[in-house]
Parts: structure tokens; sequence; C-alpha cells
């Protein structure tokens, strides 16, 4: 058994419940620590036997008692090679693989190149949520997380109106939003942003970030309100144009060049925007930010995820001890259904799918419909629209021109 990737609520149930299962069947079973960081150097000392009384009541515990890594053996031929000839001397021919798309991808590439000799199987494990599974169907310990950081964030509502102030949130999700949709919608957030809300491969401007932002707090001020909450996706940031950012002072690179978006506070980003902003207009608002995500990735797992991931868990031992290989684990209509790696893998990149969230859900739909943002309707000549821009302290016409473009997003 190994890890891969991020932690997520309901690693060790899933490492319990395999294992469990397997020692009942009469099958030897070790724990790889470190995800392939040893493996990829050809070491095999790095293991543990995960015998029953090792892992009997691991399953309320957060963290992985293997822990993980990132390290990626898919990125060299040589490194492919070490870990299948690690697994040849441990005297492993089945691997349960636990992580999101990366560690999919690596079990996936692992699983072809033995030959057939190693048979492989993937639990689908992130707070992303963004593996690509059916629809309706979480990744295990998103249901955690989202519990937990819509706690973060409700507390947050409360004190935002308790002081009078905004808070700035953005939650992990480094592609896509589910998580940050999640928590918005679960804690009644003021607004949420994802980056499905912008689809296509063509930048957008900071200032339209901060221009919805700064829409619904001059929304709420029209209401008598002076506060509250604005939830982001992490991997929004990815979404805003290059040139924004370098003048925002923001970027960082690796050794090669390319941008490291993980490097980038966009919660600071953001807020130094949107004061500048608010300066800009008049409007004196204090605000504060808060990033949400390594806080719930090692939490014990709440009862949903100890169940899922005790099923997934189980499901898998099964699948790999009927001579199946290849393929992800899923629970399907309260039955175990392997997904083959086949049909997971995007045609273009060559690399596990990402799954979006689908805007024209009605997850989706309700969520936009709580949000208090500006919307067409708001433009509309009367009484409504005048306070909204007496609010911005501007005219009707310059808070039309300035804002109404947020309302095609």
């Amino acid at each position: 058994i190994i890890v891969g990737g991020g932690p997520a609520p309901g690693i060790n149930s899933v490492i319990g419940a395999a294992a469990i299962r397997a020692n009942l069947g009469g099958v030897e079973v070790l724990g790889i620590l470190d995800g392939y960081t040893h493996l990829m150097r050809g070491d095999t000392s790095q293991v543990m036997p995960l015998d029953i009384e090792a892992v009997s009541r691991i399953h309320f515990r957060g963290g992985s008692i293997l822990r993980t890594a990132r390290a990626n053996p898919t990125k060299r031929p040589e490194h492919i090679a070490a870990c299948l000839a690690a697994f040849e001397r441990l005297g492993v021919d089945k691997l349960v693989s636990i992580g999101g798309d990366d560690t999919c991808f690596s079990a996936l590439t692992l699983a072809r190149s033995s030959g057939g000799k190693l048979k492989v199987v993937h639990v689908p494990k992130t707070i992303d949520n963004d593996l690509p599974l059916p629809e309706g169907i979480p990744t295990f310990g998103f249901e955690t997380a989202r519990s937990l950081g819509t706690q973060i964030v409700s507390n947050l509502m409360e004190d935002a109106k308790t002081t009078g102030r905004w808070y700035l949130v953005v939650a992990m999700g480094r592609v896509a939003g589910h998580l940050a949709l999640g928590i918005g919608k679960s804690a009644g957030a003021t607004l949420t942003l994802i980056p499905e809300e912008f689809p296509g491969k063509e930048k957008i401007p900071l200032s339209l970030v901060v221009d919805i932002v700064t829409g619904s707090i001059v929304k709420r001020l029209a209401s008598g309100r002076n506060y509250g909450v604005a939830v982001t996706a992490e991997g929004l940031i990815e979404k805003i144009r290059l040139e924004d950012l370098e003048a925002a002072d923001c970027l960082e690179y690796d050794d090669h060049g390319h941008i490291r978006y993980a490097e980038i506070n966009f919660s600071d980003v953001l807020k130094k925007e949107l004061l500048v902003k608010l300066s800009g207009m008049g409007l004196k608002m204090t605000v504060n930010n808060k990033e949400v995500g390594y806080e719930v990735r090692c939490a014990p797992p709440n009862a949903f995820d100890i169940e899922y991931t005790r099923n997934l868990g189980y499901g898998a031992f099964e699948f790999l001890r009927d001579g199946g290989t290849n393929a992800l684990i899923t629970i399907q209509n309260n039955q175990i259904v392997p997904i083959p790696f086949d049909q997971i893998i995007d045609p273009v990149t060559k690399k596990t799918r990402i799954r979006m969230v689908n805007t024209q859900s009605i997850q989706y739909r309700i969520a936009r419909q709580y949000m208090i943002r500006l919307e067409k309707k708001d433009f509309n000549p009367g009484i409504e629209f005048e306070r909204l821009a007496v609010a911005a302290k501007m005219s009707p016409d310059e808070f039309r021109k300035q804002f109404q473009y947020v309302t095609d997003y």
C-alpha cells in the first residue's frame, strides 16, 4: 500500500480496511513509507508490515501512518524501472495506490510498464474533488474538508458581522473549484468565485475579479450591511493574466523558468488590489484575508468519510484478489465499480483527466442564486439601481460604466 500527493481525511481508513481484509485472506501486506521517494532510488528499507494489530483502530485518525510525498516516478524512465525492481525484491505483486490525479497516473504508468507483473488499483483521494468520477460521487476526504472549511467560514461570517469588515477566503483547489463552492454554499458566504466561471483558454484581468468582489461589497452597502465574506478558489489564480500578476509583484519562477503558482499567496494579492479599488472609490473598508486548506487536510475523517473509505479499501483488495488491475475504485449505486485507467486519461495530455465544477449543474445554479453579487437586473433603471450608485459614491452613469460588464460572467 502506498500513499502519494497531499494529505486528505480518511487515508488511514483506506489503509486499515485494505490491510485487514488482505490479512484475513492470508495475504501479507507492506506499507511503503513516504510515497515513491525511496523506491525511486531503489531503497527497499523504508517499509512497514501492516498486520491487523498495526491497523485495527487507525480509521479514526487523520493524517497517514505511511506519511505521503509528491515524488513522481513518471518523469524519468529509470525511476519507473527502479520502483518496479524494488517491488520485485520486496515480493510485491499487487499495489493499492492512494492519491489524486498525479498519483493515479503514476499507478497507471507502473502497471503498464510492469508488463502485467504488477497488479495495480487506485483509490481516489483528494480534498480538491477533481478526479474524474461520475457526477455526484466525491473523492474521499472532500466531505470532511468541506465540513471543517464550512465551520471556519461560518465563524468568519459571524466575525464579519460583529466587527463590520470583509473577509477574503481562498480555499484549496489547485485547478477546480469544488471545495470553494462547497464551503461557500454550505456556509452561506456572500459570494463564491471559482475558475469554472471563466471557461476557455483566454486569461482574465485581475481587475475583473476585483470588480466582482467590489460589486458585492457595494450591493451589501446599498442594503445597509458593511460586512461579508467572499470565497474564491485557489485555482482562480491560473486564470489571471500574466502581466497582471507581474504588475502585482507576486511571481516566483522555478529553475526551468516556470511560474510557481503554488507559491503565490492569492488572498494577499486580491486583498491588496481590492483595497486600492475601494480607496479609489472613497470607500473605507476593513478587509482581512484567510487561506483555508492545510487546516483540513489531516483532520480526523467525519462519519461519511470513515464509512466511505472503509468501503473503498475493502473494494480495492477484493478487486486485486479477483485478478483485477489497472483501474480506479469507485462506489456507484451502492456497488463497488472499478473504472479502467484507460477511461480516465485525457486524450490530449495523456494524463489523468481533471473533473471541473459543472456550472450547468443544479448545485452550482442554486449556489449562484443565493450569492450577493451584481446581476443584470440590478442595472435596470429605478430606485434600486440608484441606491447602488449612491453606495458606490458614483453617479448612475459612472456606476454603470464601471461595473455593468461584470454581469456578463
